[in-house]
This record gives structure tokens, C-alpha cells and sequence, in this order.
């Protein structure tokens, strides 16, 4: 691990201002300091902002809630009003890491991790994101962990976060200060495709600091679940997720919201999904429909070709498990 500055400001005004080429906040640095030190992260000054006030779940007046970047997850899984309004949210952060890391993580982290791609790690490898124009050798080695969807040919590693999945769901918005003032990003716009400039993961600026996450109030929202296939139980990245909310009368759809993990290389709305469910029927062979509509766009390697057809199964599972609620 290379050298760096410390900086440990005393409020939020003071965090901006010390922001300066090659700076990294630090929350819970469960992900940046082990990038550190593999050698991937080589930040020039490292500022410590676990100090400010940014640690709190607040009401907001029209019903729904602020989160604060430094609330640890494991917090926010067990906040009252998160598993009574949104539980779709606690139960993608329970699915996530251990319960030691969920202790340790915070929100603001959790949106900023990056990829837990071999490649990327793997400094024998060539890899985008870690060396801009290095070229991508994942995309003919082992792809079973791989996205299928937003890929290009510049990168082809999937978004690693669980909870993203459900706050991609949730329509939540990011809320990220500077020297410049406060503005706020919504997270289907927060998480960057790949493109040609893979490396380029977020719409964060490099002075900008996550500050809150905000969720809008959303009735369908208390009907929700997270589904995660994985190869084992527990610590263990997801190979597809599925963040759902549905709301039916009288056997038909009448509001939904879908969002993927696992399969793509950012937290995926499935936007076409929710146009063929709501004011269809509340069927399986509807929800199948929906599903292969939205992974229509896949493309697929031969190691992970069968993610498309898992990503159908476990979407119609998990509409089927709340049409049935």
C-alpha cells in the first residue's frame, strides 16, 4: 500500500473543501481498502468522513425517507420503516456479504463498490477498468459470473451490490454535494454502462460527495421481495437477483416495479418488463412474457448463456411468490 495523506474533517463544508487530485472518502472502507491493497487503488489523500453527521434514517414530508450515506446496512436492514415500506430493500441487504461487513459497510459505500471481477482484480490480466485502453481479457476467458446485459466490448463485468438492486426498484434518488452546492441524481442515472469508457463507473463527479440516498414513498413498495440465486448460501455473489414489487386487484397487474442483479454491468431496471406487466394479467405465462421481452437485448458468452434462462425462471418465480401475497 502507497503512502497517502489522512484527513479526518470535522464537518461536511470541510470534506469538500479538501478534495484534491487523487482523493477517496472513507465511510466503511470495507471495498476501498482492500483495492488499496492489491495495489488497484493508489489514492494521493485519504479522507476519513466516518466523523460526520450522516449516519441517520429520517421521515421525509411526503411520506417517504433520507438515508443517510454513513448508515451502516446492517442498520438500515433492521430500520423498522425500511421493513414495513420497503422490505424488498432490507432483505437484498441481508442477502449481501456477512453479517461482520454489513456491520462495517455503509450506504454511501455500498453505491460506490466496484467490481468483484477476477479480471479486475488480477493484475496478470488485462482489464478497462483498471487501466483505461488496456483491453478486456474476460472477454474470452471464464464468463461464467459475467454480465449479459449493458455489456460492450470494452467490459463485460457485472455490478456487484445486492442493495443497489433494490433501490433501483425503489426509484431512489442520490443526493451528492461539492464546493459547488447540492444536487441529486437519480439512481437509474447514478450507475454508468460501460461503453467505450469502462472505467467511468458513476455519474459522480471527483469533488462530489454521497451525502444521502432518498426513497420515494411507493404503496407497491410494501408487497416486495428480493430473490438472489447464488452458488452457495451466504457470502456469495449473486449469479441473478430479482427486486420486485407488484400490486394486483382482481387478478390483474395494476403496478409493478423489477429491477436485475447479477446479470448486467449496473443495477438493471427492467423497464420493458413493467410496461407488458402492468394492466396485463396476473399469470405465470404473463410474467414470462415480461421476462423474455426484457433479456431480448442479452448477449451472451458460452459460460454464462445460462443466465438468461435462470433470470426468466427467477423472475417469474418472484412475481408469482407476491401475485400469490
Amino acid at each position: 500500500m502507497r503512502p497517502f495523506a489522512y484527513v479526518k474533517p470535522l464537518d461536511i463544508a470541510e470534506a469538500v473543501a479538501a478534495v484534491g487530485p487523487g482523493t477517496k472518502f472513507l465511510g466503511g472502507g470495507t471495498n476501498l481498502v482492500d483495492l488499496m491493497r492489491e495495489g488497484i487503488e493508489h489514492p494521493q489523500t485519504v479522507i476519513d468522513i466516518t466523523g460526520l453527521p450522516l449516519d441517520e434514517v429520517d421521515e421525509l414530508p411526503d411520506g417517504g425517507l433520507r438515508i443517510g450515506a454513513l448508515v451502516r446496512n446492517s442498520a438500515l436492514a433492521a430500520d423498522r420503516r425500511i421493513r414495513a415500506a420497503y422490505p424488498v430493500l432490507s432483505q437484498a441487504i441481508l442477502a449481501g456479504a456477512s453479517p461482520q461487513l454489513r456491520n462495517m459497510a455503509t450506504v454511501g459505500g455500498n453505491l460506490l463498490q466496484r467490481t468483484r471481477c477476477r479480471y479486475f482484480y488480477d493484475q496478470a490480466y488485462a482489464c478497462n477498468k483498471r487501466e483505461p485502453g488496456a483491453g478486456c481479457d474476460a472477454l474470452g476467458g471464464f464468463t461464467r459470473g459475467h454480465a449479459v446485459l449493458g455489456v460492450s466490448e470494452s467490459c463485460i463485468a457485472t455490478h456487484p451490490s445486492d442493495m443497489c438492486v433494490a433501490l433501483a426498484a425503489l426509484d431512489a434518488t442520490v443526493t451528492v454535494t461539492s464546493v459547488r452546492g447540492t444536487r441529486r441524481i437519480p439512481l437509474a442515472d447514478f450507475h454508468l454502462l460501460p461503453g467505450d469508457t469502462p472505467q467511468v463507473e458513476t455519474a459522480l463527479a471527483a469533488d462530489e460527495l454521497v451525502t444521502a440516498v432518498e426513497l420515494p414513498p411507493a404503496p407497491v413498495a410494501a408487497n416486495s421481495r428480493y430473490r438472489k440465486v447464488r452458488d452457495r448460501a451466504s457470502y456469495a455473489f449473486a449469479l441473478v437477483s430479482v427486486a420486485a414489487a407488484l400490486d394486483v386487484r382482481d387478478g390483474t397487474v395494476t403496478a409493478a416495479r423489477l429491477a436485475l442483479g447479477g446479470v448486467a454491468t449496473k443495477p438493471w431496471r427492467a423497464h420493458e418488463a413493467e410496461r407488458i406487466l402492468v394492466g396485463g394479467p396476473a399469470t405465470e405465462e404473463a410474467f414470462g412474457r415480461a421476462a423474455e421481452a426484457e433479456l431480448a437485448s442479452a448477449t451472451t458468452r458460452p459460460g454464462n448463456a445460462f443466465k438468461v434462462g435462470l433470470a426468466r425462471a427467477t423472475i417469474v418465480a418472484t412475481l408469482r411468490e407476491l401475485s400469490d401475497e
